[in-house]
């Protein structure tokens, strides 16, 4: 007995091992059913926080690395367990009689696996309940706002300090008339924050205006703050408050509150008031003094002129040495000029920039004696500041400088113009009439915005391409508009329901000019319609206009501007447009306008006519197109695929159609159009009138487009081409410029190619989804080019490669010497922008977005050394960059900022 006991120990051991493995075999089918479905409730699981990341993402939040390394985990597990499952599958296959396997070894080890994944499921399933799976990036503290040196400030801006010192003031009015420096006051309190130190948690800077807006105000605190979507769209004006208050109310916090016209409710915004646990301050510019009443200021400071010292320093500074020095009298003179100005900054600059160009005396005693013929004291009222700077609108040369400006005064306060929207409105009114090309008169558009802003009449918005009105200067031109306020319904300019009161339709048959933004159309419009006197209508963003009211256009018969952009939903144009014979331009874009009525074709003065993004726009009756005899300018940009109807047939390929119409307009010359075919684009290149028309050229999703081939000579007759995008052309392999002349690659003459032609004024390139395109090497004909965004091109190895054949003459091209802007984004192949280092005088930002081939940047010492502020890309893209030597390294190590992407 004593040698039976451990036989029986051992088989009893045998049979426990053999007992598991039977298991595996036995519980093969039903392990697999349960590894299908937990596989199954894993990906649900991962797809659904892979969509809440997406969205925290969207909000500036960064994922957490657990969430991240999960989500990963999910993805390997997700294939190795689809290989699981098919041998699974193929190993119940072989089994005889549903459930004797055929192989017990085979069927053990395959049933282990299976339930090892089954287990590992279960366990990456149990740490997927995330409550929490990104962060909130935080905000940054103050923002710099853009300004020039101040004169004059030096004692009210200590006295403003002290009292943000001051326990006892939470609530700073600063006031005083247009035009005497409270915002670039404020602005310098905003920039000490970041040159000093403090204990203030954030400040926040907000231009009300007026009409004062909560909704606006509260948007503007929103994004500083980056108060998450979720907790803000589709909520009422109360909630949003709320979450303002709740983030506010644990925070030292500093509010900038430019130019208020009116009391703020600041608990209706959600602003908690300064007291003295918070210990917050709030500092607000307005001109009106009771407004410092009205927003209980504990400290009211007004802003006077600039003494007599301090203002001839300012305006002498505006007229330039040279000028000052062209005779020994004008320095004389330019004290009795300073003195008229009564110390107002934005006088002394305006007149100053006026007279710089005046370099002899006698012009000089000239403007002396217009200045003196206006009121000589300043006394805070609105008139006497307009009269003083009506002088620089007086010395405006030309009635076409001044109609030019006075029409600035048509868009909202605070508005930034773009510059080629102001100027074909400007052609459209007439203005620009002596130029018969449109280039000539685009040209001498831009002219006339750089005199304007050299006036300091115009100011440069956040891009160079856009101007702004400052709102003095605004008051004044409409002012002017009036006949100096005697007729004040000449210029209609309402921003918002309730902008200004509807008088009687007397008062309206005076208007010659409208312009409703924001506006809602029935609340607005006088009833009966009667406008015999009206020029120019601007019916921007108007609420509710879907259509306009029966026999409407007949009550404006002598309009010659119609613009109706941005009035999403307006989707038809009826109303008798017909009637409009005296018209000229008119535009539609960013409109949902579904087909452009048989009507228009009676239109025949038109001369401008817009409808870019009108991704509505379907049909389009083709003689309407044949009938603009007098058409100058067509933008169908950013426009979407539309048919022709001729003659009751329904011709899907509109754009070849158009282009074919087009070629017969005689005074057409001005282009900008978005291609859908291989075919539109070679009937493009076969068109030297169009090419010399196009400016704006977008090629979208032309699938049979395998090669952007020009010859030299079409880019020639291209001169014009200020812009080009290329958006999914998946089979465009290629983009060539094909010489005629007989040596080589390079022209002969280099400066000719710089200089003479070859896109000299192309400046704007996007390249997004072209995964077979190689390489940019063309854009050597495009000297002139600021921006370059190219996207998701997956063989794309070079921007400008070794073969570009312009390595050793690349200094005297200026290769990329314009350059403002370049990104390059998930490009995986690309090695390589240029293969030496390139000067790049003019660039302020590179970012680099999932390029990781990319091992090296054009730079030196030398490069960008004055005009770039940012690098930004990935940090591992960012370690693994090899520069020539540490110091290029170290040079540019304080320009990188860190882009975050999701994976």
């Amino acid at each position: 007995m004593d040698c039976v006991s451990p036989i029986l120990d051992i088989a009893a051991c045998i049979w426990d091992c053999s007992a598991k493995r039977a298991v595996y075999i036995q519980e093969l089918e039903k392990n697999l059913n349960s590894l299908r479905n937990e596989m199954v409730e894993l990906k649900n699981m991962g797809e659904d926080v892979r969509r809440r990341v997406e969205l925290a993402e969207q909000q500036q939040m960064m994922r957490r690395r657990e969430v991240d390394g999960w989500l990963q985990n999910v993805e390997v597990i997700e294939s190795e367990v689809s290989r699981v499952l098919q041998e699974g599958d193929r190993e119940v296959q072989k089994r005889c009689l549903r459930s004797c396997p055929r192989n017990c070894w085979s069927s053990y080890k395959t049933g282990k696996m299976v339930r090892r994944k089954l287990d590992a499921v279960f366990k990456l399933k149990n740490k997927g309940s995330f409550d929490v799976v990104a962060y909130r990036v935080p905000c940054s503290l103050v923002d710099e706002r853009p300004m020039e040196n101040t004169v004059g400030l030096d004692l009210t801006y200590e006295r403003v300090c002290s009292c943000l010192k001051d326990g006892q003031v939470g609530i700073i009015g600063l006031y005083g008339m247009g035009g005497v420096g409270k915002t670039t006051l404020l602005k310098r309190i905003n920039n000490e924050f970041l040159a000093t130190s403090h204990d203030f948690d954030i400040v926040i800077w907000v231009v009300v205006s007026k009409p004062a807006k909560i909704e606006k105000v509260q948007e503007v605190i929103r994004n500083k703050l980056q108060i998450q979507d979720d907790l803000w769209k589709n909520r009422t004006e109360d909630e949003k408050a709320a979450e303002i208050w709740k983030y506010l109310k644990t925070k030292k916090f500093v509010l900038l509150l430019d130019d208020i016209w009116e009391r703020l409710d600041l608990l209706q915004v959600g602003v908690p008031l300064p007291n003295d646990q918070n210990m917050s301050k709030i500092v607000f510019t307005t001109r009106l003094e009771n407004v410092c009443h009205q927003m209980r200021a504990q400290e009211r400071i007004k802003l006077e002129c600039l003494e007599s010292t301090e203002a001839l320093a300012l305006f002498l500074k505006e007229v330039g040495e040279d000028t000052l020095n062209s005779h020994s009298d004008i320095l004389k003179l330019a004290k009795v000029v300073a003195e008229e100005c009564k110390g107002l900054p934005l006088a002394l600059i305006t007149i100053g920039r006026a007279m710089a160009s005046m370099n002899g005396p006698l012009a000089w005693e000239q403007a002396i004696q217009e200045l003196r013929k206006f009121p000589a004291e300043i006394i805070g009222m609105e008139d006497d500041l307009f009269y003083r700077l009506k002088f620089s609108y007086d010395s405006l040369r030309g009635e076409v400088l001044k109609s030019c400006f006075i029409y600035c005064s048509m868009f909202p306060e605070d508005y930034e113009i773009d510059n080629d929207e102001l100027i074909e409105l400007w052609i459209g009114e007439g203005f620009l009439d002596e130029f018969e090309d449109i280039y000539e008169a685009r040209d001498q558009g831009h002219k006339v915005i750089g005199n304007l802003k050299h006036a300091c009449l115009l100011e440069s918005g956040e891009s160079e391409k856009r101007v702004k009105m400052h709102d003095v200067i605004r008051d004044m031109a409409l002012w002017l508009a009036c006949e100096c306020g005697a007729e004040k319904k000449k210029f209609l300019v309402c921003q918002g329901a309730g902008s200004f009161e509807v008088q009687g339709v007397a008062k309206w048959k005076e208007a010659q000019r409208m312009s409703l933004w924001d506006s809602s159309f029935e609340e607005v419009m006088p009833k009966p319609l009667c406008f015999p006197n009206l020029l120019t209508l601007f019916l921007r963003n108007c609420v509710g206009l879907k259509a306009f009211p029966s026999g409407f256009f007949q009550f404006i018969p002598i309009v010659r501007v119609l613009d109706l952009s941005g009035t999403h939903q307006l989707t038809e144009l009826s109303g008798g447009i017909d009637k409009l014979v005296t018209l000229q331009y008119l535009n539609l874009s960013r409109t949902n306008i579904s087909e452009l009525p048989i009507e228009m074709k009676n239109l025949k003065e038109l001369r401008c006519l817009l409808m870019d993004v009108m991704y509505s726009l379907s049909i389009i009756p083709w003689q309407v197109i044949s009938s603009f005899s007098s058409l100058q300018l067509l933008s169908m940009y950013k426009a979407y695929r539309f048919s022709v109807v001729m003659e009751g047939n329904v011709l899907s390929y509109g754009d070849k159609v158009l282009l074919e119409e087009l070629e017969s307009l005689e005074h057409l010359n001005d282009v900008s159009i978005s291609l859908f075919t291989a075919l539109s684009f070679y009937i493009l290149k076969s068109s030297h009138k169009l090419q010399r028309c196009i400016r704006r050229l977008c090629l979208d999703d032309c699938e049979d487009l395998t090669c952007f081939e020009l010859s030299s000579s079409s880019i020639k007759r291209m001169e014009h081409l200020e812009k080009l995008e290329i958006w999914t052309c998946c089979q465009l392999e290629d983009m060539k410029i094909n010489k005629e002349e007989r040596h080589g690659f390079i022209p002969d003459d280099i400066l000719d190619l710089k200089f003479n032609g070859y896109f000299s004024k192309l400046h704007h390139v996007i390249i997004v989804r072209c995964p077979r395109l190689l390489d940019l090497k063309w854009l050597i004909y495009a000297p002139s080019l600021q921006i370059l965004y190219v996207e998701d091109c997956a063989l794309m190895e070079d921007i400008m490669g070794n073969d570009s054949g312009v390595s050793e003459i690349d200094e005297n091209l200026g290769i990329f010497s314009r350059l403002m802007s370049l990104n390059l984004i998930n490009l995986p192949r690309l090695k390589s922008i240029y293969p030496q280092p390139l000067p790049f005088p003019s660039l302020e930002e590179i970012n680099v977005v999932a390029c990781l081939m990319l091992r090296s940047l054009p730079f030196d010492v030398n490069s960008a050394t004055k005009s770039l502020k940012k690098i930004g890309g990935e940090q591992r893209w960012w370690a693994r960059l090899q520069w020539g030597d540490e110091t290029i390294k170290q040079a540019f190590t304080s320009y990188f900022t860190r882009i975050y992407i999701s994976q």
